[in-house]
């Protein structure tokens, strides 16, 4: 069994991806077959066991003797999980720095199927609990917008390397921009409303009010990072990229796909379809994804 930890609120679109589900608690979804890719996931539980137990201390015993470390998602039976959970080892806070290495200790999932049976996993896809990954936030930039950059940046390795020239669309307040101004890049910031005045204050940051669908590629020239967390409909975003794909002015994305109302699964499946994208739901997004795309 293999078994796909849903973000609050977004159950129904990782239900609509996944198949063979057999059952369904709370947000977790279980299915019999092999592991699938998922964009909407927030964690992975590989190999799943069910085991029977007759008490509080013999449902700790069962986890203790097959993995040291757990996290526990706990969907019904909450004061029966947290008895239990009291009886493992401690889980140290895994709060991490920007950029700063991975756990590597093994974490482990579980859950209370029933009062008496237990679902565990020794294996997940993620070193942090329930695949949340939390950093010491900073009051420096003007919105937690940053904070989607980080996770990307952090779990996945994608930074830009000092020097580089990037755009950052949609830009207003300028979380992404100081962000990226930070990691020593030069950063071209463009939104129909201006910066926060301390971000638009530092070097190697140069503002441009207009709307981001009204400037061509030609216009800017060679840039070697494309940014996105504009509020727009996923259409007009992936009309946006593809069109500068098309240019070969530009060969790295990053963006956030914001959805309005209903998911828009048409269009995240024309955004899937791009030549090297990956898509994926970050602990720090609502509703809306993060696409990368890099040469």
């Amino acid at each position: 069994m293999t078994a796909y930890l849903a973000p609050d609120g977004l159950l129904n679109e990782l239900l609509q991806e996944l198949n063979s589900i057999t059952q369904v608690y709370g947000r977790l979804v279980i299915t019999s077959a092999a592991p699938q890719a998922s964009v909407w996931a927030e964690q992975i539980w590989f190999d799943c066991e069910t085991h029977g137990f007759e008490s509080i201390s013999k449902a700790a015993q069962v986890l203790k003797t097959t993995n040291y470390l757990w996290s526990c998602y706990s969907h019904e039976n909450h004061r029966r999980s947290s008895l239990i959970q009291e009886l493992l080892p401690k889980v140290r806070s895994r709060e991490i720095e920007f950029l700063g290495p991975l756990p590597e200790n093994n974490l482990g999932a579980w859950t209370l199927l029933e009062k008496n049976r237990l679902l565990l996993s020794k294996r997940t896809n993620s070193p942090f609990p329930l695949g949340q990954i939390q950093f010491p936030e900073t009051k420096v930039p003007p919105s937690r917008a940053y904070l989607k950059l980080w996770e990307l940046m952090t779990s996945y390795k994608i930074v830009p390397a000092k020097g580089s020239k990037v755009i950052d669309f949609g830009s207003c307040p300028g979380g992404w921009t100081w962000v990226l101004q930070q990691l020593g890049c030069h950063v071209i910031s463009i939104d129909r409303a201006a910066l926060a005045p301390e971000v638009a204050a530092l070097p190697n940051v140069e503002f441009i009010k207009t709307n981001a669908f009204n400037l061509k590629a030609e216009n800017l020239g060679q840039v070697d990072w494309f940014f996105s967390d504009i509020i727009c409909y996923p259409e007009k975003l992936y009309e946006l990229v593809t069109q500068w794909i098309a240019s070969g002015l530009c060969q790295n994305f990053v963006c956030t796909i914001k959805f309005q109302g209903n998911t828009d699964f048409q269009s995240l499946e024309k955004f899937k379809k791009i030549n090297g994208a990956r898509i994926q739901h970050l602990y720090h997004n609502k509703h809306e994804v993060t696409v990368w795309i890099l040469k």
